[in-house]
Formats: structure tokens, sequence, C-alpha cells
């Protein structure tokens, strides 16, 4: 029996300001401690964090994983460069794209797959101030249609 997709944590930042095109699943290694710390359901942040392409690999930059309680010594740094386990290819077509003008690749979500940690990351257009607003109309009149389906059952 497979196991489905266990949300860690969500990018609702990302959403707000930015606009996905592409997304894509990434494995990302881990410290014994941090995955001990996430199955704890201590915090685990990708509001400010970004990936970083050196060298043809995958970094995730800026993430914050709390450390584990029962850590002694030997417990992780909270904010460190994690790197992203991507295929060739993908990392190759991520680095030409971000070459672009106006794109950059950055983490949407984290949960649990089949007992692993995976990150899914998104590729991003920044949006402008008046997206933003169209947005925000856009779930406010999906919030009103919502309500009024609701209303109209009961």
């Amino acid at each position: 029996m497979k196991e489905g997709k266990k949300f860690i944590t969500k990018n609702r930042h990302a959403f707000h300001e930015y606009t996905v095109l592409d997304s894509f699943e990434a494995g990302i290694v881990l410290e014994g401690t941090e995955v001990k710390s996430i199955r704890m359901h201590n915090t685990f942040s990708l509001k400010e964090a970004y990936v970083d392409f050196t060298e043809n690999e995958a970094w995730l930059v800026g993430s914050r994983i709390s450390p584990y309680d029962k850590g002694n010594r030997n417990n992780h740094e909270p904010v460190r460069r994690r790197k992203l386990l991507l295929k060739k290819m993908e990392i190759n077509r991520l680095i030409k794209r971000v070459e672009e003008k106006g794109l950059t690749v950055i983490p949407l979500s984290a949960y649990f797959k089949q007992g692993k940690v995976k990150v899914e990351i998104g590729l991003c257009r920044g949006k402008r101030l008046y997206d933003k607003r169209e947005s925000i109309k856009q779930r406010e009149t999906d919030r009103e249609i919502e309500r009024a389906v609701k209303r109209y059952k009961t």
C-alpha cells in the first residue's frame, strides 16, 4: 500500500508574491535530528527560503528547521543550506529558465511521501501590485460564491 502525501508546511507567502509557472518535486538531504524535529511537529519554515544553483547542484537556502528538543551537542543548525535532489536534466532546465528576466525558484511546500521528506519547488515570476490586487479580488469572490452555495443548500 502506497502512502499519500502528508503535508508538513506550505509557503503561503509564495502564492501571494509570485505566479507559479512550473513545479517540481525534489528530495532534500537532511540530518537525523532535522527529520526527528520535523516528525515531532516542530517548525519548518519556508517563508524566506529560495533555491540557489551552484556547480550544477540545487541548494535550499534560508529555510528554518527548529532544533530537536531531545538532541544533544550533535543537534543541527536551524538555518543552513540544504542540498536538493533533482535530476540533472531538471537542474539544467531550471538554470536556463532562471537566467531569463524576472524568474526565480522558490519552495512551495514540504511533505512526507513514503516516509521521505520532499520539497515542492516552483519556477515563479514575481507579481506586480495590480496582480496581487486581482488575486485578492478573485479569492474574495470565490468565498462569496461558496457562502451563497452553502446558504442555498441549507
